[in-house]
Parts: structure tokens; sequence; C-alpha cells
């Protein structure tokens, strides 16, 4: 029993280790991802780096061929369409059981975590700072953790972080990138905020697509941003 905790610990830290190397540009869309590379270097066995690996399937970060084993998902254009008409109707659904079925408890941390979003430099590149990235991820999550089925909030989880595979290794059109200013951002996810504080599950709906539909156009790039 001890070992078998022993290995799921190293499992689930090996996992934490190549999906940030896969959010943070380190390991490239479409990369092979071969057991003795990895095992060597996250210094973990090749078992721990399989089951790491089966567990970013489920999250569509890695991709598994038969023959072929595994890699980082590809992003492609037809990918990014079809991730956000899917993220957009499970999102949508998930928020609205969310603040149907959410008690007094949940709006407190979705408060909370818009709070510390809301106080979180973003950062002066083109790319957001970690802190604000993880802030930012923090408080959807917190939007979603009302709804009562946990199949239903793991989904939209799993979507949103494909979703932030695709962000890194792509940019807004000129057009978006005026729209959506920091300044539009913040004020987005405030009224996002009310709607939600209020219950207004209409008005939350139409913001958060809104937010959702702003990703569909970006531009792929090739080289990661730092």
């Amino acid at each position: 029993m001890a070992r078998e905790a022993g290995q799921q610990t190293r499992s689930d830290a090996v996992h934490d280790r190549i999906r940030a190397d896969i959010l943070g540009g380190r390991l490239r869309p479409g990369q092979r991802l071969k057991f003795p590379e990895l095992s060597e270097r996250y210094k973990v066995s090749t078992g721990a780096v399989r089951e790491a690996l089966l567990k970013l399937v489920a999250k569509n970060l890695v991709a598994s061929e038969a023959h072929h084993g595994f890699r980082v998902t590809d992003v492609t254009p037809r990918g990014l369409a079809d991730l956000t008409d899917v993220r957009t109707e499970i999102e949508s659904l998930t928020l609205g059981r969310a603040i149907d079925q959410g008690d007094l408890a949940w709006q407190a941390r979705v408060l909370a975590a818009h709070h510390t979003f809301e106080q979180t430099p973003r950062g002066n590149g083109d790319q957001p700072d970690r802190d604000w990235l993880i802030a930012h991820a923090d408080f959807h999550t917190a939007l979603l953790a009302g709804c009562a089925n946990p199949r239903l909030r793991d989904l939209a989880a799993s979507l949103r972080e494909e979703a932030e595979l695709y962000r890194r290794w792509s940019r807004p059109t000129p057009e978006d990138a005026h729209h959506w200013t920091d300044q539009a951002v913040d004020k987005a996810h405030r009224d996002l905020l009310d709607a939600v504080m209020t219950r207004d599950s209409q008005q939350a709906d139409t913001i958060l697509r809104r937010m959702i539909s702003g990703t569909a156009g970006m531009i792929l790039d090739t080289e990661p941003h730092e």
C-alpha cells in the first residue's frame, strides 16, 4: 500500500511538471513524448511517466496514438474553432448550474477569488505574468465550483486547460487586441462577477460567451511568447 501511494505521489508530481512544461511552451505542440527522455528529464520511472501522460490525455494536453505513443496536442485553426464552440456551450451550462445551485459559501469564494484576480498585476509584456494567469484561472474555477455535477465541472476545466495551450501559442488579431484592452478585460470580469452575485443567469451567460468568443479568432504562432 505504501509503495502504491509513493508511486501515485511521483505520478502526480511528474504530471504537474509536464503540464507546466506544456503550458509554458517548453514542450511544443506535436512534440513526441518518449518515456526514456521524460524519465531522465524528470528523474522518475517510466511507470510514473506513463500514468502522468494518461492523465494529461484526459485533459487534452497530450494525444495518444496507437503504435506511435504520446505527443503534445497539436494546435490548429480548426482545433481552435472546435474547442471554442464546445467550450462555449459546456462552460455556459456549468456556470448556469453554478448560479442556480451555488450557496452562500460559493458566493464568498467567488468574491475572494475575484478580489485576488483584480489585485494581481497583469505585467507589462505581450503575455500576462504567471501570477495573473493563476489568479485568472482561479477566478473562473471558483465561478464554476457552484455546479453540483463534478463531471460537468471537470469537463469545463479540461476544456479551459486546452484553451490555455492555444493561448500560449497564439496572439489576438489587431482588432481583438484593440477591443480587449486590459481595462476592457477587467470590466468584463467585474460585470461577470456582478451578474453572478445577483444570480442573473442570462446576463452572466451573455458576458461569458462574449469572453470565450474573443479567443476564436486568435492567430496561431510558431514561437512561444515569453
